[in-house]
């Protein structure tokens, strides 16, 4: 491959994939990061992380994927790192103190919509790239900030649609790419399945942290409970990694209680549930309104929906994924719930092979060199 336009200057061009977020956004972009590096070696390709442990389990996912030429470095400064225990240091605070710094790239590629400050903090002349880390429908993420970006990616045309139609987006800044996470989850082993004692067919829990959307707070407890106490089935309950980030010792004693139970795993916040263990290895998928419906979905599997906010739903694009299963009102004999949706499945399997295909736009060509193209493309187009 070679390169184009701004890639002709007499200096290497320098693109920096960005992680200053938690570590399961590491997934959306790494991949991307390792198709450049090993496609245009003409680009210096580093990567940079507000924690030691970031760089850690990045240094360990290229090592999986037999290594690729880019630098790892940790971003200062140290004293911020002291202040968060569970979370990451402040994004915004930690934008703002490398600012300088990440005005030296070319580029700063990254997962999330706080990079965006950059602009307020005086970096014009580097591109700005979001990799968006997720492909769902929650309105939330579709908002003002995208605007600044000067490359959005999308997973597919549901996606791309509906940024460029509610004038997030501008066409030209917006590439559908596919789903790079799905090749780095399909290069590297995943984690090892919960051993449970019988081979019960098996719910994963996955509520959101969403504040009235997310179904832990109104119904947690007691799907917990219910579980422990029916024979049918087992459960892995693993919540959205930032619910229980910075959660009180009253709530992690209540879920602690679970743990070892014979037919209900506890991951709060794992690699397994970064990497798609859980998706790829339950049989029904339980949870409100995060994103990794779709991961699940990758293979046509029964899902049951739960809206404590009783939200007017039916319509709305931001609940696009509760057309895939039955939605509850009340968690109230969720096991009878449970297995009713396997039973009727049938009758959501055409729903969700439409949304799935809405969702991801996958070709013969992998997502992470699609996106790598896109990134060199916009560039060399910034540059004219």
């Amino acid at each position: 491959m070679t390169g184009l336009g701004l890639l002709d200057r007499a200096r290497a061009t320098r693109i920096c994939f960005l992680y200053i977020a938690q570590p399961h956004q590491v997934w959306h972009s790494l991949s991307t990061a390792v198709a450049l590096a090993r496609g245009w070696p003409e680009i210096q390709v580093e990567i940079a992380a507000t924690s030691a442990g970031h760089l850690d389990y990045i240094q360990g996912m290229l090592d999986g994927l037999g290594g690729a030429p880019v630098t790892l470095r940790l971003l200062p400064p140290a004293w911020l790192r002291k202040l968060s225990k569970n979370a990451p240091p402040p994004k915004a605070l930690m934008l703002a103190l490398n600012a300088a710094r990440l005005s030296g790239y070319d580029a700063v590629v990254t997962p999330e919509r706080t990079t965006a400050l950059l602009r307020k903090l005086g970096v014009r002349r580097t591109a700005l790239v979001y990799t968006q880390h997720g492909a769902g429908d929650r309105g939330g993420p579709f908002e003002p900030r995208l605007r600044t970006f000067d490359l959005v990616m999308a997973a597919g045309p549901k996606q791309r649609d509906r940024m460029v139609d509610e004038g997030w987006v501008k066409p030209e800044a917006c590439a559908m790419v596919g789903y790079p996470k799905f090749d780095l989850v399909d290069a590297l082993p995943p984690s090892a399945v919960p051993a449970f004692e019988k081979p019960l067919p098996t719910v994963v829990y996955n509520p959101h942290f969403h504040e009235t959307l997310g179904s832990w707070a109104a119904f947690g407890l007691s799907i917990l409970e219910q579980f422990a106490a029916d024979e049918r089935f087992n459960l892995i309950f693993a919540p959205h990694v930032r619910l229980f980030e910075t959660a009180s010792e009253a709530d992690r004693r209540a879920v602690a209680r679970f743990v070892g139970h014979p037919r209900i795993h506890i991951d709060l916040g794992g690699p397994a549930a970064f990497d798609m263990t859980y998706t790829r290895s339950a049989d029904l998928y339980l949870g409100d309104a995060s994103s990794q419906v779709y991961e699940f979905l990758r293979t046509p599997k029964p899902c049951l929906f739960l809206n404590p906010a009783h939200a007017d739903w039916k319509g709305d694009e931001s609940f696009h994924h509760w057309r895939y299963g039955p939605v509850l009102e009340s968690a109230d004999n969720i096991c009878d719930a449970t297995a009713a949706a396997f039973a009727g499945h049938g009758d959501y399997l055409d729903a969700q092979a439409v949304g799935v295909a809405e969702t991801f736009d996958l070709t013969d060509t992998p997502s992470s060199q699609r996106a790598a193209r896109a990134i060199v493309d916009r560039l060399a187009a910034l540059d004219r």
